[in-house]
């Protein structure tokens, strides 16, 4: 059985005891979560819309920030140099139970 829940305005599949990284949330490691499920699949079943309506519970295993990605901005003739970084944050979350 898996689901598919939406969480940082991204879809993601997730099964019982997947691993996965999404856009930052509010709470400490260990934390619980809920995700709302808007597709279930269950063997030949698939619920989606008002019939898929079900929670995913996760739990928060950690936050971190990915790796830093340069920009480097460059206008030939003009002198105009610019190097920014940028490290997206993340929480990587623990699929607990689906209902």
């Amino acid at each position: 059985m898996y689901a598919v829940i939406v969480t940082g305005g991204k879809q993601y599949k997730v099964c019982e005891g997947d691993v996965i990284e999404v856009e930052k949330l509010e709470g400490e490691a260990g934390a619980q979560v809920e995700f709302d499920a808007i597709m279930k699949v269950d063997g030949e079943n698939i619920l989606t819309g008002a019939e898929a309506s079900g929670k995913v519970k996760g739990e928060i295993v950690k936050q971190g920030k990915t790796k830093k990605v340069v920009v480097f901005k460059y206008k030939s003739k003009k002198n105009e140099r610019v190097k920014n970084g940028h490290r997206q944050a993340f929480t990587k979350v623990k699929i607990t139970a689906m209902a």
